[in-house]
């Protein structure tokens, strides 16, 4: 990997990885002028629980079946780390990987509550934030207290090219066709065919 790169993360439980994170990615490539993506596959997200999480190595193969793109890493990175928190996991890239400039990616849906997350002033603090329009969430992300918090610092979306060059905090809202796909009810449609296959 060339000195300098521009890396978008998408963090996240991938519980299934699906067209809509794919959609983000190839998205945020384009209107943020990256050079790669990598997707932090979560080990375990504290907010979200256990039951239900598929195994981490089965999420990896599934999010490498859906990402098909050259520029886009399927990582463990966390759990190599041994980070639980987003903001310990931008620390430590930021020390493996000080000659690179990361930029944290999130949909609206996140924006609306990062304030629940683990010391998440810092996050806005250590790398730039882009945030992706998600269906029904776009007033409740643009008012909710990290939007208020950080709104002096808000890009423009005609400077979102720039947005990895930037000096945090700095984040953008990226507004965008919506794509339908949701990880819940993916497992909710899995788990009504798997009923009805029982006899």
């Amino acid at each position: 990997m060339q000195r300098g790169c521009r890396i978008g993360l998408l963090g996240g439980s991938f519980n299934p990885a699906h067209e809509g994170h794919r959609h983000i990615s190839l998205l945020a490539l384009k209107r943020l002028k990256l050079d790669q993506l990598w997707w932090l596959v979560s080990p375990q997200n504290p907010l979200k629980p256990a039951a239900g999480m598929a195994p981490l190595k089965a999420r990896l193969a599934g999010a490498r079946l859906v990402a098909r793109h050259p520029r886009i890493k399927v990582t463990d990175l966390e759990r190599q780390l041994g980070t639980g928190y987003t903001v310990d996991t931008l620390k430590r890239l930021r020390q493996r990987f000080p000659q690179h400039r990361f930029v944290w990616l999130m949909g609206a849906d996140n924006l609306q509550q990062i304030d629940r997350w683990a010391r998440w002033r810092q996050i806005f603090a250590l790398v730039p934030v882009a945030v992706f329009d998600r269906p029904s969430y776009l007033y409740k992300a643009l008012a909710s207290k990290a939007a208020r918090r950080f709104g002096h610092n808000r890009v423009r979306i005609w400077q979102a090219d720039a947005l990895a060059a930037k000096r945090p905090p700095a984040w953008c809202f990226i507004p965008a066709r919506r794509h339908p796909a949701s990880a819940t009810e993916l497992r909710a449609r899995r788990a009504r065919l798997m009923k009805e296959q029982k006899p």
